[in-house]
C-alpha cells in the first residue's frame, strides 16, 4: 500500500477496555428496564401502593378505631411502628418477585424476548444480574413510597428513629436479596407452575416473615419462631425494624450475615438456572 492509499484509509476505531464496555452494556440494559418503568408506571404503583395501603388502613386505622381502648396512646403508636417495618420489607419483596420473576416467565415463554437480551456483548450471567439490579432499584424506590403512607394512614403516627448507617447499608442488601429470590423463582419454576407461586410460596413468605410482628414476640411459640428463621423475609423485616425503630429486633450480627449469605446463594443459583434456560 502506497502512502497516498494509507493516508486515505479510515483510521481504526479505538478499542475500549473490556471492563468499560461491559459496564456500559449492563448500564444500557438497566436503563432499558427503568425506561419501561417510567413509560408504564401503573403496574409499579399498583404493586407498590395497593397492598401496603390496604394493610395500613385495616390494621393501622380501622382496627384501632373499632376496638375499645385501642385507638390511641402508646399501644397504637407501637403497632403503627411495627407495621412500618413490615410494610417496607413487604414492598421490597413484591418488587423482587413482580419486577424480576414475572417478566422472566414471560420472556422465557412465548415472547422469547430474552433472546434479544442475551445478544448483548456481555456474559450471560451479567444479563441476569442487570435484571436483578433493576428489580433492586425498584424495591428501594417502593420503600421510599411507603414512608408517607405509614405516616398518614394509621390512626397514630409511628415512632420513627432512623439509624442511617444501618438503613443505608441494609436496604440495598435486602433489595438485592429479594430480587435474587425473584431471579431464582423466575428461572427455576416451570411457567405452568407460576400460579402456585402465590398460594404455596408467597403467602407463607409474607405472613411468617415477621412483617406484622417482631421476631422476639414469638418466644411463646418456639417452633414458629424457629421456623421463621428459614424465611428470608424475616431478616429483611427485622433489619428494617432495626433501622427505622427502637423496637426489639434480631441482632444485626445475625441479620447482616444472613442477608449477605442468602443474596449470594440466590444470585448463584438464579444465574445458574438462567444460563441453563438460555442455552437450552
Amino acid at each position: 500500500m502506497d502512502t497516498t492509499t494509507a493516508a486515505l484509509a479510515p483510521a481504526a476505531a479505538p478499542i475500549r477496555p473490556s471492563a468499560i464496555a461491559t459496564c456500559r452494556a449492563v448500564g444500557a440494559l438497566l436503563a432499558r428496564d427503568l425506561t419501561v418503568l417510567r413509560k408504564q408506571p401503573s403496574n409499579f404503583v399498583a404493586r407498590t401502593v395497593v397492598q401496603p395501603l390496604m394493610l395500613l388502613f385495616v390494621l393501622g386505622y380501622v382496627t384501632p378505631k373499632i376496638t375499645p381502648g385501642h385507638g390511641s396512646g402508646a399501644q397504637a403508636a407501637d403497632e403503627a411502628t411495627t407495621l412500618l417495618a413490615g410494610m417496607l420489607a413487604m414492598v421490597v419483596l413484591f418488587q423482587g418477585i413482580f419486577a424480576v420473576a414475572m417478566p422472566l416467565v414471560q420472556e422465557f415463554g412465548y415472547t422469547r424476548e430474552i433472546e434479544d437480551r442475551v445478544l448483548s456483548p456481555i456474559p450471560v450471567g451479567l444479563v441476569a444480574f442487570a435484571k436483578v439490579l433493576a428489580g433492586a432499584l425498584q424495591g428501594l424506590l417502593a420503600a421510599v413510597v411507603v414512608f408517607p403512607l405509614a405516616e398518614f394512614v394509621p390512626s397514630a403516627r409511628p415512632d420513627l428513629h432512623l439509624h442511617w448507617a444501618v438503613l443505608l447499608t441494609l436496604a440495598p442488601i435486602g433489595a438485592l436479596m429479594c430480587s435474587g429470590l425473584g431471579l431464582f423463582l423466575g428461572t427455576a419454576l416451570d411457567p405452568r407452575s407460576v400460579t402456585a407461586l402465590f398460594a404455596i410460596m408467597l403467602t407463607p413468605l409474607l405472613y411468617l416473615g415477621c412483617t406484622l410482628y417482631p421476631w422476639s414476640t414469638l418466644d411463646q411459640i418456639r417452633w414458629v419462631q424457629a421456623l421463621s428463621l428459614a424465611n428470608p423475609l424475616t431478616y429483611v423485616s427485622e433489619g428494617f425494624r432495626a433501622s427505622v425503630t427502637t423496637a426489639p429486633h434480631l441482632s444485626l450480627y445475625i441479620v447482616y450475615p444472613a442477608l449477605i449469605g442468602l443474596t449470594a446463594l440466590l444470585l448463584w443459583q438464579g444465574m445458574h438456572h438462567f444460563q441453563r434456560r438460555v442455552v437450552t
